[in-house]
């Protein structure tokens, strides 16, 4: 089912915050976002973001790279391309170890200077630990499009535990969109601080049970079972077959991952440079006036990294009665030197920011809900 383009134009004025998805419709509708099929499958819009999808052509190039103020990224492409691969039809396989770049079916044309896009691998990219990044013309960041932008948008794409089948169409990473008011600058200025954080959890619960609040809401591993023979957690296995990621359900699990069972002292020691899921010892929800993110790990607590696909849509984790119902997934990775974790260690935080209003669909009352209710969940590729 195709969402149809309005022709007459919708407001984009309202109050500041992360639009939902009925906002990044009038964007569709005034064809300040755009694609170069016509049309945008409804399955595209979730809560509080737009699903990307991948266009016709894929190209292998020498090393990840920013086009800076005064370039096109098609200009650095021509620069640093090794090969070129069509993804029509059955698509081609992107190589573990290798970086890729994908012009993106969407683009935006005039964004207005108040609104501004961010980007983020969706859940199941990171869990398959598929590094994605977006990349704009002109831009000296990533996964940033400042407020008036026009043109292209590409998907930096490299996997690293396993290869990958994409297509034109497969969707690897999500669109952000966030208004900001006139005494508001790009970035800064829209996460909760830690009284108003508070005051939201007594309000409507973030964590079942007590609520560490130390610049954002702190969350914590879960490495105990009720008994030795649980999983805690999944390893991922270094010489596996090829996944393709538009199959859902499809893959088992033991060809691709090493359980982790529960240990009497309730440790793990990470690998250097080895993937991991595991999951939150607190269960999470995100109200509906809410968002959140995993933010970057003080690098004083570790060095090992905790997410790659870090948002939360308003809704995630609503459970009975609206208590907390879904556990975080983690997908870890220690970087240098072994590193030993502890069951209940800290290990990242989420800040929240304000929706500019509810969505008018909520996380798990949309059909691409996979993760709603989770406990550790691999990504929707496995078979349950």
């Amino acid at each position: 089912m195709l969402a149809e383009i309005a022709t007459a134009p919708a407001s984009l004025a309202g109050p500041s915050g992360v639009l939902p998805r009925q906002d990044i419709r009038k964007l569709v509708q005034r064809n300040m976002l755009r694609s170069t099929s016509g049309a945008f499958a409804e399955s595209q819009y979730q809560p509080a973001s737009l699903d990307l999808r991948l266009g016709h052509k894929a190209y292998r190039v020498r090393a990840s790279f920013l086009p800076g103020p005064n370039k096109s990224v098609a200009q650095v492409l021509s620069e640093l391309t090794q090969d070129e691969m069509s993804l029509e039809g059955d698509g081609a396989i992107l190589e573990r170890n290798c970086v890729y770049v994908v012009e993106l079916m969407e683009s935006l044309h005039a964004l207005p200077t108040s609104i501004s896009a961010f980007a983020n691998p969706k859940s199941s990219t990171g869990r398959l630990d598929v590094f994605t990044r977006l990349i704009a013309d002109r831009s000296e960041v990533f996964d940033t499009i400042l407020g008036g932008y026009s043109g292209k948008l590409y998907a930096e794409i490299s996997p690293s535990s396993f290869s990958i089948r994409v297509r034109k169409g497969s969707r690897l990473n999500q669109l952000r969109f966030r208004r900001r008011g006139s005494m508001q600058d790009e970035a800064s200025g829209f996460r909760l601080d830690d009284k108003e954080l508070q005051k939201v959890h007594e309000e409507t619960p973030l964590v079942d049970g007590h609520a560490t609040i130390r610049n954002g809401l702190n969350f914590s591993i879960h490495l105990a079972g009720s008994h030795e023979q649980e999983t805690i957690g999944y390893q991922a296995q270094r010489f596996t077959d090829v996944i393709d990621v538009d199959r859902v359900g499809h893959y088992s699990v033991g060809d691709f991952w090493t359980p982790i069972l529960a240990r009497p002292n309730k440790r793990l020691i990470l690998d250097p440079h080895q993937f991991y899921i595991l999951a939150s010892k607190e269960k999470l929800h995100i109200p509906p006036g809410y968002a959140a993110e995993m933010a970057p790990i003080d690098p004083t607590m570790g060095e090992f990294r905790v997410h790659y696909a870090g948002f939360f849509d308003p809704g995630f984790g609503a459970g009975a009665g609206g208590m907390p119902g879904s556990r975080g997934v983690l997908e870890v990775r220690s970087h240098e030197v072994p590193f030993l974790l502890e069951d209940g260690q800290v290990v990242g935080r989420l800040a929240f920011e304000r929706m500019a209003a509810e969505p008018d669909a909520l996380y798990g009352a949309i059909g691409t809900s996979n993760y709603q209710g989770q406990a550790l969940k691999l990504s929707k590729h496995f078979r349950s």
